[in-house]
């Protein structure tokens, strides 16, 4: 009887302490703090905007967006891709997969601009697998080229391509279902990873992540970011002629990173989750919201940085933000499943800088 009963205590200790554990790790007891010094623009209509991309260089905003239920799906779900011409002022969205009649479940986006055109791939989710879709845009007109898929697509999430045929993406779990997947969720297990494409073959070039989510590459530098929105970290990897990586550090974000977007001066805009548990009771339709933020990265180079808070909200005005795009003083804030996605405008806070 005293061996079980010190089995048994034992148990409720380890239970315990992993309950403390996933309450802590996933920003369960973070107060959140509405911060925004600018306004919001302007709410564009399109569900589900989960990544959002902008050419500085032919003022456009591509937008990746699913009309989702829960998340991750348990149906097939609808999903598309539009462009936003920022040339005009109207933001007015236009659909470019009118035509593109394939279930298509668009996630991570990115786009490698040639000659006359754009390749665009989009991570795509389906009740029959994962797969990565490529298009080609020529001015408002998109063109389905190819469907790319793996078994090393376990769960991809994010995408970006160095150009027309090599590419990196991320799986967020390498569990998709039973305990394992359980542990990587609650847990924390780091065991998601970066797989590289040359051309030719599939290569694993990065683990041990907790849930690899968005991932860019700096091409001034050769550096590749990657989210890990369980560890609240970035991480920074440089970037080999081979398409190989070395690991350098982590950045401690203090919330739960999602998509990568750059600024034109270099600098990393994440949009990101807060709490964790609030954000998986929300995807599941289990609360009303989620706690939207923005942060801005300053990255100077081995431990030199700075991470600076820049829009924090409670899930009222959108909730779940998954990107910060940037333009100018606009910022596109895009999220997993909200009715609408924000544009706003931080000319205020620039001007108090």
């Amino acid at each position: 009887m005293r061996l079980i009963k010190r089995i048994a205590i034992l148990f409720l200790f380890l239970l315990l302490a992993f309950v403390i554990h996933v309450l802590t790790s996933t920003g369960y007891f973070r107060t959140i703090e509405a911060k925004f010094d600018g306004t919001i623009l302007k709410k564009i209509p399109i569900k589900g905007a989960e990544d959002i991309m902008i050419s500085q260089m032919d003022s456009f905003a591509l937008i990746s967006a699913t009309n989702r239920l829960s998340f991750p799906p348990e149906t097939e779900e609808k999903g598309d891709l539009f462009l936003i011409d920022l040339k005009t002022n109207d933001y007015l969205p236009i659909l470019l997969t009118d035509s593109f009649d394939q279930p298509f479940a668009p996630h991570g986006i990115s786009f490698f601009k040639m000659d006359s055109a754009y390749q665009i791939m989009a991570i795509n989710h389906t009740q029959q697998g994962h797969s990565i879709e490529v298009f080609e845009l020529i001015d408002k007109n998109l063109t389905h080229i190819k469907t790319l898929s793996n078994p090393s697509m376990i769960r991809p999430n994010d995408v970006v391509m160095l150009d027309e045929n090599r590419f990196y993406f991320t799986n967020d779990h390498r569990y998709v279902k039973g305990f394992g997947k359980f542990l990587e969720e609650y847990g924390g297990l780091a065991v998601s990873n970066v797989v590289y494409f040359d051309g030719t073959d599939y290569r694993e070039v990065a683990e041990g992540i907790a849930y690899a989510n968005g991932i860019n590459l700096d091409r001034k530098r050769n550096l590749l970011y990657v989210a890990s929105p369980r560890d609240f970290l970035v991480k920074v990897y440089a970037k080999k002629q081979d398409g190989s990586l070395s690991f350098i550090e982590d950045i401690p974000c203090d919330t739960g990173v999602d998509n990568i977007e750059f600024d034109s001066e270099g600098n990393l805009w994440i949009g990101a989750h807060p709490n964790l548990l609030r954000f998986n009771a929300y995807a599941k339709g289990k609360k009303e919201t989620a706690p939207s933020e923005i942060i801005k990265i300053s990255y100077r180079g081995t431990g030199d940085y700075t991470v600076e808070k820049i829009y924090v909200e409670d899930g009222h005005e959108m909730s779940a933000s998954t990107v910060a795009a940037t333009f100018g003083n606009l910022i596109f804030v895009g999220n997993v499943m909200d009715e609408a996605f924000l544009i706003l405008d931080a000319a205020l806070t620039e001007k108090q800088r």
